[in-house]
């Protein structure tokens, strides 16, 4: 039994990672065990969530795992915790697109039979207020348990919007004025993530607990998350049921340049079997001793194209290592430091394509099938995952340098995208394995047979 409560919105920009930041920071400083959770597929926030939580950030998204998964994942992740923060994704009852609504915040408060705490920009606001609020809690299904209002002007204009939220019977929690926002520097794509501004992002979380527990009533809030009912969910476990004996190594890329990754890819590695080592491709000359193979996720290398290409000792070894057969998994970020080049700078060379920012947004989720064997998955194999990225690379998808292989995946409406072979998987598709646990499973069986760095 985990108390638990998630933080909506009637749209995005009205301040849910403000006020879901700021609570976690601020019951973490009251020395209450708070677990952090974003709905959707969004990396960002959860490193903003962890640095405030002290544990990982996690993501609930029903449409990459499925939503019999929401239930195990969050009790897998609220372990140990008495109060969990659910962060919404976009308005209350958007999701996938076309989906109604799957995918959606409202989708996971109803899983989770948890309350639901709407933050409101009323900064354009008065007793309209009432309307938005009253609509929100009469569409749809979820209990909308009451409303902190953000960007609120003066005292008076506070009355107001709390005058109007008590003729529709909503409590109102807690008020924050427009003069007290904690600045977090954006670019292309959204927040920059914290694990490149750790010290100013440890600094910006504690001025968030701060200011949340001077402008909402902490108490009600604990009070909303105990009202939800006891869950019935066995927690999700990444132990594989025959885990590899022989331990491979496998090196999984962070740092600031690689910081895209959901938790539990490297609880599935481990309990596939792998012995899971970081590396930095930023810092790091050389793969961890012993690899056998190597996973890079998302990320911004377009950020940091310079520095990843003076590391010409890792980008030597990570081709020579694919050249000899090494298992490599990259997606989007990993893809792009695979190419030839990103923007003109050399990177690693794996892949026979070249990587460049581009002016538009490429964004969704993609019913994918893989086209290629790979050490990720085996032709045929069906997934859904999540595109985000502002950047192209030409070709689109063909073959490897070593050896000859084919796309990674099709999806509708779209050419054929990634590079596969035997022992290479690289593609702009974000996977949540846990979704798919048979992917690190694969990858790990796979590793255990490859040579070494």
């Amino acid at each position: 039994m985990v108390n638990r409560v998630v933080i909506a919105a009637p749209a995005s920009g009205h301040g849910k990672t403000t006020v879901a930041t700021g609570l976690l920071a601020a019951f973490a400083r009251r020395g209450v065990p708070v677990a952090p959770f974003k709905v959707g597929p969004d990396y960002i926030d959860p490193g903003y969530h962890a640095l405030a939580a002290g544990r990982p950030g996690r993501n609930l998204d029903p449409v990459m795992v499925g939503e019999e998964q929401i239930g195990p994942l969050f009790a897998h992740g609220a372990a140990g915790a008495r109060l969990a923060i659910i962060e919404g994704v976009m308005g209350l009852y958007d999701g996938r697109t076309g989906a109604g609504e799957t995918g959606s915040t409202a989708q996971v408060a109803e899983l989770l039979q948890a309350p639901v705490i709407l933050v409101v920009d009323a900064a354009a606001q008065g007793r309209s207020v009432a309307a938005l609020v009253h609509g929100f809690r009469s569409f749809g299904t979820v209990r909308l348990a009451g409303v902190i209002l953000n960007r609120v002007g003066s005292a008076r204009h506070e009355q107001i919007l709390r005058d109007a939220c008590e003729e529709v019977g909503t409590p109102v929690l807690g008020a924050l004025r427009r003069a007290d926002a904690v600045a977090a520097p954006s670019r292309h794509l959204g927040l920059i993530p914290a694990a490149e501004r750790r010290a100013e992002a440890l600094a910006s979380v504690d001025a968030l607990a701060t200011l949340i527990a001077g402008a909402v009533d902490l108490d009600a809030v604990a009070a909303v998350a105990a009202s939800a009912p006891p869950l019935a969910a066995t927690p999700w476990t990444p132990e594989a049921e025959q885990p590899v004996r022989e331990r491979p190594v496998v090196a999984l890329a962070g740092g600031p340049a690689f910081s895209f990754a959901y938790a539990e890819t490297a609880e599935l590695l481990a309990g596939a079997g792998a012995t899971v080592v970081t590396v930095d491709p930023l810092h790091d000359t050389r793969l961890p001793e012993g690899t056998r193979a190597l996973v890079v996720g998302g990320g911004f290398p377009e950020v940091y194209a310079s520095s990843l290409s003076a590391n010409e000792p890792l980008r030597a070894q990570v081709r020579s290592f694919a050249a000899a057969g090494g298992v490599i998994a990259a997606e989007c970020a990993g893809l792009l430091w695979l190419c030839r080049t990103l923007d003109g700078a050399p990177m690693c060379g794996v892949i026979d394509a070249d990587a460049a920012m581009t002016p538009s947004l490429t964004l969704g989720y993609r019913d994918a099938v893989a086209l290629t064997d790979s050490p990720l998955a085996a032709a045929g194999t069906r997934v859904t995952g999540h595109e985000f990225h502002r950047t192209a690379v030409h070709p689109r998808s063909g073959l490897l340098l070593s050896p000859a292989g084919g796309a990674a995946w099709a999806w509708r409406g779209a050419d054929p995208e990634g590079f596969a072979t035997g022992s290479v998987h690289a593609s702009y598709l974000h996977l949540h394995w846990a979704g798919h646990r048979g992917l690190a499973e694969r990858l790990v069986r796979a590793a255990a047979c490859s040579p070494s760095d």
